[in-house]
């Protein structure tokens, strides 16, 4: 069975002098996230942007695919902490997302330092976010174990 989810948004103004707000509309788990141009292209200002958003999603799915991976190896981690870092830039002349960099630290007992880099490669290929940007995103990951 297809999971499907939903958000929605709502936009006032012009690009540059406009707001808007975005909600969870499935889970409800967030409602009216203020948005904003600025927020994408300058500072936050206490305000999320569309790249926050699929930086969150990268980090989740990642963590998700990287335990699969582990658990199935034999490795269940004790702890994923993982960090993606998604860079929206203005590339020839347009805007775009241009990379997802995930830094992933973790305990996995039984596993040495090489094992847990080649799992966290194959999490970073695998992850249906992954997948979902291969080919219009560089995508990079550098793992850690404590």
């Amino acid at each position: 069975m297809a999971a499907i989810r939903t958000a929605h948004a709502t936009w006032s103004g012009s690009l540059i002098e406009g707001s808007g707000v975005v909600s969870a509309t499935s889970s409800n788990s967030f409602s009216e996230l203020p948005v904003s141009w600025a927020a994408r292209t300058e500072q936050s200002g206490g305000k999320t942007s569309p790249e926050e958003l699929v930086a969150s999603a990268h980090a989740a799915c990642f963590s998700m695919a990287l335990s699969a991976g582990l658990g199935k190896g034999g490795n269940p981690p004790t702890k994923l902490e993982v960090d993606a870092t998604v860079t929206f830039d203005n590339v020839d002349g347009g805007w775009k997302l241009a990379s997802s960099a995930l830094k992933v630290v973790g305990q996995v007992p039984g596993l040495d330092a090489a094992g847990f880099a080649a799992a966290a490669e194959a999490a970073k290929d695998g992850c249906p976010i992954s997948s979902a940007l291969k080919g219009n995103v560089e995508l990079s990951v550098e793992a850690t174990l404590e």
